[in-house]
């Protein structure tokens, strides 16, 4: 037998109890955890001068509260036990069919991934109780971005939405996705009259006006040109370019008041030159011709645009004074629409440059019907920005429609996304403000199309001021809901809205 020394036995030179201890290290205690620090865990989703859901987890949250979530780590908290705590805080309790979808589900057929929020890990889905202030923390992220995004304001969701079963919620939130499968395979409508860039300018109000005027119409620009150089004959000049004729423009008085419309109709015949009376005839007539076939193009597309009120997709709301608009614009959508990531979409849109209509006032007639037909719009902003489009913008906003506003110009873009108030409008029929996403570029509209149509948005809650909560589009860094903190605004807005509304 070994002598016993009444030394610590040892084993390559070390202790036998330090082997013991890495065979079988001491059980480690979690963090420790405060009021303070969970308060400051939750500071970007908390506002203590609330009385709703987002004073649960402020500084003014109850105490009891805290004292329950300090042992979150070692004691997981079920459905039960948040009950209580919501209950405690003077919050209504939630069905366990709401426990289960906002902490224990990543449901696949939510209108955003909800796997891209912040602080999800798929942990979560074998669980049966909330497991860690993250876990808490990223189901409240999904209660505050759906309660923003479809009731305008976070109580007043939760409110609506704990109510709600498990099916209840898996059908309401179904029912807000794009038919992504649908729309892929709907197939192709009928093909649409081309129109050459070239002559997209024709379809214009200000072109028809003076290529379908009668003769003795002064807003006739054949009669304008004869007009004209018979007066410059009279001064001797007997060539001269339809340019210059413009600018010396020896008939202004009788003229002045249609020079927009003329100039605008004339773009295409400024480089000839008129030596004799016949050329105004000949050259008039080479426009004239692409006028009318342009025309009557337009006008058959205006007829298929109809048959396609209920499956449109976006509409394109644009400005266009010049003959440059009409191309720019023409090519923006063929860019746009053309784009491989959205292509397989199939998406059916309106494109502003192939349509026409009989007068200005079925015009207007047709694209608001448009507009309150389609699922998304792009408002492509310009160096002037004129009423229609504006009027068009407002209507897809006070609709809640996804509106994206396309912007070159980008002290433009950056007016329209941080100073405009107008760019965010409210839903007439829920009480929710809607802003618009802006985007700088083609591909940025198109991922924006992508994502809005394969339900793959993705947002972010931000805090700038205490209590005024924006709901953020992540891509393009766009304000698209927003709660107040004016209190008084507060209710004086939703005791009005809730006698409308009808959940």
């Amino acid at each position: 037998m070994a002598k016993h020394t009444g030394k610590p036995a040892r084993i390559d030179g070390k202790p036998l109890s330090s082997q013991i201890e890495l065979l079988h290290p001491p059980k480690q205690d979690f963090p420790q955890m405060t009021k303070e620090s969970i308060v400051e865990d939750f500071k970007i989703l908390s506002n203590p001068d609330s009385d709703g859901l987002e004073r649960f987890l402020s500084a003014k949250g109850k105490d009891e509260v805290f004292q329950r979530l300090v042992k979150i780590e070692k004691e997981p908290l079920s459905k039960v036990e948040l009950d209580q705590l919501l209950i405690i805080s003077g919050l209504t309790g939630i069905t366990y069919g709401f426990f289960k979808y906002y902490w224990l589900t990543a449901p696949s057929e939510h209108p955003y991934p909800v796997k891209k929020l912040a602080d999800y890990d798929s942990k979560y889905l074998d669980k049966e109780k909330i497991v860690s202030l993250q876990h808490l923390r990223w189901g409240l992220r999904r209660i505050y971005t759906d309660s923003l995004f479809y009731y305008g304001n976070i109580t007043n969701g939760f409110s609506r939405l704990n109510i709600k079963n498990e099916k209840e919620l898996n059908v309401y939130f179904e029912n807000k996705n794009f038919p992504t499968n649908k729309i892929k395979i709907r197939g192709k409508p009928l093909e649409f009259e081309f129109i050459p860039f070239n002559d997209r300018h024709l379809i214009s109000e200000m072109a028809c006006k003076t290529y379908e005027a009668m003769p003795e119409s002064t807003q006739d620009l054949k009669q304008y040109l004869i007009d004209n150089y018979t007066e410059a004959k009279k001064s001797g000049i007997k060539r001269i370019t339809i340019k210059d004729l413009f600018e010396k423009n020896y008939v202004k008085a009788k003229y002045d008041n249609n020079m927009q419309q003329l100039t605008f109709s004339a773009v295409d015949l400024l480089d000839k030159t008129i030596e004799k009376d016949e050329d105004i005839e000949k050259y008039y007539k080479e426009v004239a011709d692409r006028f009318f076939d342009a025309r009557k193009k337009a006008l058959q597309n205006t007829k298929y645009y109809l048959s396609l009120v209920n499956d449109l997709d976006v509409y394109v709301a644009t400005s266009m004074r010049i003959k440059q608009d009409f191309l720019d614009m023409a090519e923006t959508c063929d860019l746009i629409f053309n784009d491989h990531k959205i292509k397989n979409l199939t998406l059916r849109f309106f494109d502003p440059t192939l349509s026409a209509a009989m007068s200005h006032e079925d015009k207007g007639l047709i694209e608001c019907l448009m507009v309150r037909c389609v699922k998304a719009l792009v408002y492509c902003a310009g160096i002037k920005e004129s009423y229609g489009k504006d009027a068009e913008a407002a209507m897809a906003l006070s609709s809640g429609k996804p509106v994206i506003f396309y912007c070159t110009d980008s002290s433009h873009g950056e007016f329209y996304k941080k100073t405009h108030p107008l760019t965010k409008l409210v839903d007439f029929s829920t009480g929710v403000a809607n802003g618009a996403m802006v985007a700088f570029n083609v591909q940025e509209v198109v991922e924006l199309l992508s994502r809005i149509f394969e339900n793959k948005m993705e947002y972010e809650i931000v805090q700038p001021k205490k209590g005024y909560f924006k709901l953020v589009e992540v891509s393009t860094k766009s304000d698209v809901r927003i709660q107040t903190n004016d209190e008084l605004l507060t209710k004086s807005f939703w005791n009005y809205f809730d006698r409308l509304i009808k959940d």
